[in-house]
């Protein structure tokens, strides 16, 4: 069955058990990076899509040339310390073979943008909500099983719709993986010949922006296919299973429910306090006369 007809099985999911900020739910685009150094990156093409548990992110320096051995791309659980207020992540699986980003992050919400600010002061980054209203789904992958050689491996990934934005990641098969993990970079097992571009591009993380074809990918070959919704199955309340030729082989993939809401509302302004409210009314004509909602 197709993944958006089975959703009319499922239960809409509790939120009052939201462990994040819900201003944090949907896909974001970076706007832009500041660095210390005073250096301002607008170009790269980074997106951030948020589950109620996990987050798939993509990382690109150009949207189809980027460099095999430069493309960014993760999965991992999102934690939110709500003493000391900082977002940070547990990576359990990476396109490249080591963390690039370790710091936590503390966050700034206004509008329709969340500020993200290093503590160290490194760098500070402008996302922006991609999505109003919609469909709501997140799928996390944990297992995928050869139906020809009847045997299981985990897998980590996820699909993550957030209305018309699609995003899906799949970690590199173990024995991929495992040659990778004794390198503490991805160059660095590529130049001693451990593994060659074909395999790092097992690893995947794609975009697609309505649905249709993917216009962002880890993958070189994914760009301009689809992400595929069809042959899903309900096993039960928290389980989905999709049947799926990887590599040829016929194969079935065991996702967790995450969060699914049919129509859910996302984040895409802030409260402030009354007397600002007079202000910015006050003095609309100066302050809106050039403005636009930007994403």
């Amino acid at each position: 069955m197709n993944l958006i007809q089975l959703c009319s099985k499922l239960n809409a999911s509790p939120m009052e058990d939201l462990t994040l900020p819900s201003y944090l739910l949907g896909a974001f685009r970076r706007k832009s990076i500041t660095f210390a150094n005073g250096l301002t990156d607008e170009k790269t093409i980074v997106y951030w899509f948020q589950s109620k548990s996990f987050t798939i992110d993509l990382r690109l320096k150009e949207a189809n040339t980027t460099p095999v051995l430069d493309r960014q791309g993760w999965i991992g659980d999102t934690c939110w310390d709500q003493e000391q207020q900082l977002l940070s992540w547990h990576v359990t699986s990476n396109y490249q073979n080591h963390i690039q980003w370790p710091e936590p992050a503390k966050l700034h919400p206004i509008g329709n943008a969340i500020l993200e600010f290093s503590p160290s002061n490194a760098y500070v980054e402008d996302w922006r909500q991609q999505v109003t209203r919609g469909l709501y789904l997140g799928l996390r992958l944990f297992k995928i099983e050869n139906l020809e050689t009847k045997q299981s491996y985990a897998a980590d990934g996820g699909l993550i719709i957030c209305d018309h934005f699609l995003a899906f990641a799949q970690s590199r098969h173990p024995d991929i993986q495992q040659r990778l993990n004794v390198h503490s970079t991805l160059s660095h097992a590529y130049t001693e010949q451990s593994i060659n571009l074909e395999e790092i591009q097992d690893y995947e993380v794609s975009i697609s922006f309505y649905r249709e074809n993917i216009y962002l990918s880890t993958i070189t070959d994914r760009v301009g296919t689809t992400i595929d919704l069809e042959n899903f199955e309900l096993l039960d309340a928290e389980t989905l299973v999709q049947s799926k030729v990887i590599q040829g082989k016929n194969c079935r993939l065991y996702f967790k429910l995450d969060v699914f809401q049919p129509n859910f509302e996302f984040s895409t302004h802030t409260e402030t306090t009354t007397a600002s409210q007079r202000w910015l009314q006050q003095e609309q004509d100066h302050l809106f006369h050039a403005t636009k909602i930007t994403l």
